[in-house]
C-alpha cells in the first residue's frame, strides 16, 4: 500500500517527532547527541529550513520546522538515514534505529506554537532527568543566552518587543505549573490526528468536505459547532485549524 500523503500545514510550521524503535534508546552518550546536533546544522543548511525549538531525549526526539522550501520529507529523510548509519556503525547494530516515518503534525497557530515550544522543552522535567534549564539537549538556553542552532527570534517576539523583556517572559512562560501548561502536551499525547479529526467531523456533520463548514451563515455554523463537542481525543485548537474557523467562534458556540 503506498504511504498516504503529508498534511501540508498553511504556515509550513511541523512538529517533527523521531522515536527510536520498538522504545529502544537512540543516544547513549555525549557524542551521540553531539552527532545528531551536526547533523541536524548540516541539513539546515541543505535543505533552507529553520529550527523553532528542539529537544533530544534518550529514545525520542521533539523537532519544530519551519519548512520554507517544501523540502521536509528530504530533509528529514537525509537527518535519519545519516544518524541511523552512524549509530549502527557504532554500536554495530543492525535493523531499524527508528520507529517507522518520523512523525510529523502541522502547527498552524501562535498559541499553539508557544505552547508546543514549551512542552518540548519541559521533556527532561516531566520525565523526572533534570531541570528545564540544565538540561544540555535542548533549545531552551539558545533562548536565554546565544544563539547557535535554533532560530529564536520569532518565537522570542511572541513574548515582547525588547529582547531583555521578551527573555524574562519567556521564562516564565516555561515556569509555569502543569495544570496551566498542559494545552499541548494533551494535544500531542491523545488527540486525534488533523486527518482523522476531519473524517470525524464530515461524518458527524454529514458534510463530504470539512471546509465547506466555513461557508455556512453564523447561525448555522454555532448549530453545527455544538454538535462536535462530544468528540474525544480532539480540542478546540484542532477543531480551528482543521475547519478554518476561529477558535474564539468555537468556544462560544460550545458554552
Amino acid at each position: 500500500m503506498p504511504r498516504k500523503a503529508r498534511n501540508i500545514s498553511n504556515t509550513k510550521v511541523y512538529h517533527i517527532i523521531f522515536r527510536g524503535n520498538d522504545k529502544q534508546d537512540i543516544f547513549f552518550d555525549k557524542q551521540d547527541y553531539k552527532k545528531f546536533i551536526k547533523e541536524i546544522k548540516r541539513t539546515k543548511e541543505t535543505y533552507k529550513y529553520k529550527l523553532y525549538a528542539y529537544c533530544l531525549m534518550s529514545n525520542h526526539i521533539h523537532l519544530i520546522i519551519y519548512d520554507q522550501e517544501n523540502q521536509l520529507s528530504k530533509a528529514m529523510q537525509s537527518l535519519a538515514i545519516t544518524y541511523s548509519s552512524y549509530f549502527s556503525q557504532k554500536y554495530d547494530k543492525v535493523g531499524h534505529l527508528f520507529q517507522n516515518r518520523f512523525l510529523s503534525r502541522n502547527v498552524e497557530n501562535k498559541e499553539y506554537l508557544i505552547h508546543l515550544v514549551r512542552y518540548i522543552h519541559q521533556n527532561p522535567l516531566k520525565a523526572k532527568i533534570e531541570k528545564t534549564e540544565k538540561y544540555k539537549w535542548s533549545s531552551y538556553n539558545e533562548f536565554i543566552s546565544k544563539e547557535k542552532l535554533t532560530d529564536t527570534k520569532l518565537i522570542l517576539s511572541f513574548f515582547g518587543t525588547e529582547k531583555e523583556k521578551a527573555i524574562e517572559n519567556f521564562v516564565k512562560f516555561h515556569r509555569l505549573e502543569e495544570k496551566e501548561a498542559n494545552y499541548a502536551e494533551y494535544e500531542i499525547i491523545n488527540r486525534l490526528t488533523d486527518e482523522r479529526a476531519k473524517q470525524i467531523v464530515e461524518t458527524v456533520l454529514g458534510i463530504d468536505n470539512i471546509i465547506k463548514l466555513k461557508n455556512y451563515n453564523s447561525s448555522i455554523i454555532k448549530i453545527e459547532l455544538k454538535k462536535l463537542k462530544e468528540i474525544k481525543g480532539t480540542t478546540i485548537s484542532q477543531l480551528s485549524r482543521i475547519t478554518g474557523i476561529n477558535r474564539k467562534i468555537i468556544e462560544r458556540a460550545m458554552k
